[in-house]
């Protein structure tokens, strides 16, 4: 890799036409994945790949002027300690909010490298040509931000239930069902197993296998189940994470005080954690599934008291 500071002139204004152009073209790759379900913010961004267009080809023209045609091959990744982007197919991934903040801070990070580059430069037409780009970046960021404002509050509104469906899909249900999983399912080896032995230990052991079973068994069912392609649930793997850990979390939660040496003591406490995860489980329902907390804890308690007997009923036998 080249430093930045052994670039001449001509090599400057190359690089400053390929960050343009790239600029552009992820610009573009969130305009084209959000246009279906945010068109205003994708709008946005058309208009501000368009304006990165705009400075490629004056910045084309002033290199024609001092240089000819032949334009350097050099981009971001040849020169050390340059601007950074993450790769475009990543960046699609940024949810509604993030993409909109990331539009402003990409044009901000580049004018600042461009003022400091400016500040240790030691050639004249070096330095002046840096102020001149940082000065147009700071534009950019200034269109970025009006650009943000101007989306009318009827299209944001609209713009952030899509999004709120986008995460309740990808995250929220996932880790619900991986929840329920984990603090209902396990219920009844724990206890039967505590009830059986009287050892808090053991019971430990037989809970810790429990929630990590089903954590594992969980998370492949969720990233086998469906490849979001259709139904916009996002990435497998990622659900299938979100699964795992928050089933593997709702089984460790009443396991873990087993490792309390009284048996008693334990199991208080493990039958009040076990009350506290399904108030959890209520409220999350109510809060993204809209279903109303008393129906929701009621369906859950029921289900819950349910398996909790069996375990107690099937321990004591």
């Amino acid at each position: 890799m080249k430093r930045f500071a052994d670039l001449n002139e001509q090599e400057i204004l190359a690089l400053a036409i390929s960050n343009e152009d790239e600029d552009n073209r992820i610009y573009r790759s969130f305009a084209d994945r959000l246009r279906s379900a945010y068109p205003e913010t994708a709008a946005m961004y058309d208009k501000m790949a368009h304006e990165e267009i705009g400075h490629r080809d004056m910045l084309l023209e002033l290199h024609r002027r001092k240089f000819g045609d032949f334009l350097p091959l050099i981009r971001r990744q040849d020169v050390k300690g340059f601007v950074a982007r993450r790769p475009i197919w990543l960046n699609r991934s940024l949810s509604i909010e993030a993409t909109r903040k990331f539009a402003e801070e990409m044009e901000y990070e580049t004018a600042r490298f461009y003022r400091r580059a400016a500040e240790t430069a030691h050639d004249d037409s070096v330095r002046h040509l840096l102020r001149q780009l940082a000065a147009a970046e700071d534009k950019h960021e200034s269109l970025a931000h009006e650009l943000g404002e101007k989306i009318t509050p009827k299209a944001r509104a609209a713009e952030d239930s899509a999004a709120r469906r986008v995460f309740v899909l990808q995250y929220v249900q996932p880790g619900l069902a991986g929840l329920m999983d984990g603090s209902v399912s396990t219920l009844a080896p724990l206890f039967a197993a505590a009830f059986a032995t009287h050892n808090t230990w053991s019971t430990f052991l037989i809970g810790l296998a429990a929630a990590i079973g089903a954590g594992i068994s969980m998370a492949f069912a969720e990233a086998l189940s469906d490849d979001g392609s259709l139904t916009g649930r996002g990435a497998p793997v990622v659900r299938g994470a979100v699964t795992g850990l928050m089933t593997a979390i709702g089984g460790l939660g009443h396991a873990l005080p087993y490792l309390i040496p009284h048996f008693y003591t334990a199991t208080s406490l493990a039958f009040a954690v076990v009350v506290v995860e399904l108030a959890v489980i209520s409220w999350i329902r109510t809060r993204y599934m809209d279903t109303p907390f008393l129906q929701a804890a009621f369906q859950v308690l029921v289900g819950g008291a349910l398996v909790f007997a069996a375990g107690i009923l099937i321990g004591n036998s």
